[in-house]
């Protein structure tokens, strides 16, 4: 009997469960091969799924000790390792100019950083009227080593900050926070964010027509290019990072890698570097952080009511991004002479460049010829800014609010 268990141990070990995480997984390759939905990132979740939920569990413990994605997820999750270098990739790949030619773009790259705190606001909400839901958090947070002694409330609004951060359109700050305050959601979180990136292009354009006119989504705007000196973008990354660290010091390995990258961009000097920052760098750190994400989504913690909250929230703060966004282009509007299409506030979240193009897109059915593309780049340039300081300074305001 023991040899038939031990040539059969994963028939023996086999959970029904793993089925329904295999229909999970399985749709998230779907997604990223049929539908061309950030394949980079689905592709590797999805599979890492799969492989979280075989018997046994051998990719993430190895004998006694842990298997070689749990060594991975120590390594770059844990530290932030993944997360910062896909950073350096971004600022390698992101040119500031446009902002540079409107600056005041700026200031819709903070505005849609609305739906972080609508959703925080919503998920301590929904905790206090759902009991069940409230416990199902506490429960989850208690198996953490890092809330072994915590108190209730803190385990709540370190998962409320996390599931929040979703609306910051930013997979990678998603990540940073998610393993600094609530590691147990981190599977959910991560497939909310990277799932719902990719969904812009489904999720933006009824929020936008629901909030303008069609007056509104046919203004004009014009742009003048300004000629930039390479002297302004080589300090443009480094002031940066020195005043979003001011502002929010824990931001500064985010920001400081964004800019760094940005940095052998406009240097000049470092070609090959920019190209490696680019591709190499880029595409491996993505590739294992994605395999390490999906490989977290164990079905006992992946398959729990918290999950689809963590879900239905996530397509809230996207909406409430594009809401905040295009509703501050109006009220700009009501102040200025030169009039803004309210469109250009929904580019400024993080989703880089696909909400730009997707405004541009909009414009042009409704302005056939003419283009906002550049202020649009511009905005969605700024989210990025945006995104990374509004999770530096969650980072920061959280541990301040409970007393730590």
């Amino acid at each position: 009997m023991e040899t038939l268990q031990s040539l059969f141990v994963g028939v023996f070990e086999f959970h029904w469960e793993f089925l329904i995480m295999y229909a999970i997984g399985g749709v998230l390759i779907y997604l990223a091969i049929a539908k061309d939905y950030e394949p980079m990132l689905l592709l590797p979740i999805g599979f890492g799924a799969i492989l979280a939920n075989l018997p046994l569990n051998a990719v993430w413990i190895a004998g006694e000790g842990p298997g070689v994605l749990r060594i991975l997820y120590n390594a770059g999750i844990l530290t932030e390792l993944f997360p910062v270098l896909i950073f350096i990739g971004i600022g390698a790949m992101t040119d500031f100019r446009p902002l540079f030619s409107t600056p005041k773009m700026i200031f819709f790259g903070a505005a849609a950083q609305f739906g972080i705190f609508a959703t925080i606001i919503a998920v301590l909400g929904l905790t206090t009227l759902i009991p069940g839901l409230r416990d199902n958090i506490v429960n989850l947070g208690l198996q953490e080593e890092m809330f072994k002694n915590a108190a209730p409330l803190e385990i709540l609004v370190k998962a409320a900050a996390s599931i929040g951060i979703i609306g910051a359109a930013d997979g990678p700050t998603s990540i940073v926070v998610a393993s600094q305050f609530a590691p147990q959601l981190l599977g959910p979180i991560s497939v909310a964010a990277y799932s719902y990136m990719a969904l812009v292009p489904i999720i933006q354009p009824p929020v936008i027509r629901a909030l303008t006119t069609k007056r509104e989504r046919q203004i004009k705007m014009e742009f003048n290019e300004k000629k930039v000196s390479k002297t302004a973008m080589i300090l443009f990354p480094i002031l940066v990072t020195v005043i979003a660290a001011i502002i929010a010091p824990i931001s500064a390995p985010l920001i400081g890698l964004l800019m760094f990258g940005n940095l052998i961009k406009e240097c000049g000097v470092l070609e090959r570097l920019n190209m490696a920052a680019q591709n190499e760098l880029s595409n491996i750190v993505t590739l294992l952080l994605g395999i390490t994400i999906g490989a977290t989504m164990n079905y006992a913690a992946f398959l729990q009511p918290v999950t689809i909250l963590i879900l239905c929230l996530g397509l809230v703060a996207f909406v409430f991004d594009t809401a905040g966004g295009v509703l501050f282009a109006k009220l700009l509007n009501l102040f200025s002479k030169k009039k803004v299409n309210p469109m250009i506030g929904a580019a400024g979240i993080s989703a880089f460049p696909m909400s730009a193009r997707l405004v541009q897109k909009m414009y042009s059915k409704e302005s056939p010829g003419s283009f906002i593309l550049m202020q649009a780049v511009g905005a969605n340039v700024a989210g990025q800014i945006g995104s990374v300081v509004a999770g530096g300074i969650i980072l920061s305001l959280v541990p301040m609010l409970l007393g730590h």
